[in-house]
């Protein structure tokens, strides 16, 4: 196999199928750090979460990507960020008044289910063989796998992917 083959073989297809992107996404979310990281690049460099977790999950199975897929994108726009930024815009409320609080639960549980369904259309996207094949193991490695990387100027931003790329072990 080429470095850059788009071919996925059985054996990586069978880890892929083995370890789902969102069980991924959860442990790697859980682990110390990575919560803040993801929401530090999400709300001061304008990442998407689920794309940072999604090209974390390929990168730990030595595989890249190229742009977002439109549909997902799309979904992301319409959907995920609409629910975030009403969930966001009631925090205030919500800590006065429990029926508002109650009402941004439900909406942090729909947003969940968004990113939910956003995670697995890009599983599918990535099993399909949509992907690349390469060999990134290094802190420059990932530095490669993530196409955004150049927007990440400031001191913080590189803190956060270098705490994000402590919690993975890629393979």
């Amino acid at each position: 196999m080429t470095p850059d083959s788009t071919e996925l073989p059985a054996a990586l297809r069978a880890r892929l199928a083995a370890d789902p992107l969102w069980d991924f996404a959860l442990a790697l979310y859980a682990r110390p750090g990575a919560e803040a990281a993801c929401l530090h690049l999400q709300d001061d460099a304008g990442l998407e979460v689920i794309e940072l977790l999604w090209r974390l999950w390929l990168f730990h199975h030595g595989l890249a990507a190229g742009p977002m897929p439109d549909s997902v994108a799309r979904w992301q726009a319409e959907v995920t960020a609409p629910l975030r930024r009403l969930r966001r815009s009631l925090k205030a409320e919500a800590a006065e008044r429990e029926s508002v609080a109650a009402l941004r639960q439900r909406l942090k549980a729909a947003e969940l289910d968004a990113e939910r369904e956003a995670l697995a259309r890009l599983e599918a996207h990535s099993r399909r063989g949509d992907v690349t094949h390469r060999s990134l193991t290094s802190a420059d490695g990932l530095k490669d796998a993530l196409p955004f990387h150049a927007r990440l100027t400031k001191a913080s931003h590189r803190t956060a992917l270098e705490r994000l790329n402590d919690q993975l072990d890629p393979q």
